[in-house]
């Protein structure tokens, strides 16, 4: 079963294990990853809607862009994959964009609106 992320916990909702830890890993990474148009990390954002990871180190990531128009597109879910990748623990890594539900502001942590200005 998939589980929605949320990105205002950083906690792990899987049990302790290598599945789990390197769940944190990959959210660590992810939160060097940004739109270059908003200056908050991807997680943070909210455009991260699932990362399902598998004892043997099988990843996938289920994520989104602010619009269908978004200017990186095409660039920033592969590099979502490849610094995935880098993570020793992965064995693959796979990011597929989806654009149901749709990405509203309500989906940004409240550390990334207080980034924003936005409280």
């Amino acid at each position: 079963m998939e589980e929605e992320v949320n990105p205002q916990s950083t906690e792990s909702s899987e049990p302790a294990g290598s599945a789990g830890e390197i769940r944190q890993k990959i959210i660590e990474v992810l939160k060097g990853c940004y739109d270059p148009e908003i200056p908050v990390d991807i997680y943070e954002l909210g455009l991260i809607y699932d990362i399902d990871v598998t004892d043997s180190g099988t990843v996938g990531v289920k994520m989104t862009l602010t619009s269908p128009m978004c200017p990186v597109a095409e660039s920033l879910p592969p590099e979502v994959e490849t610094k995935i990748r880098t993570i020793p623990e992965v064995t693959s890594a796979t990011v597929e964009v989806v654009w149901e539900p749709p990405w509203s502001m309500e989906k940004m942590s409240e550390a990334a609106k207080l980034q924003l200005g936005m409280l």
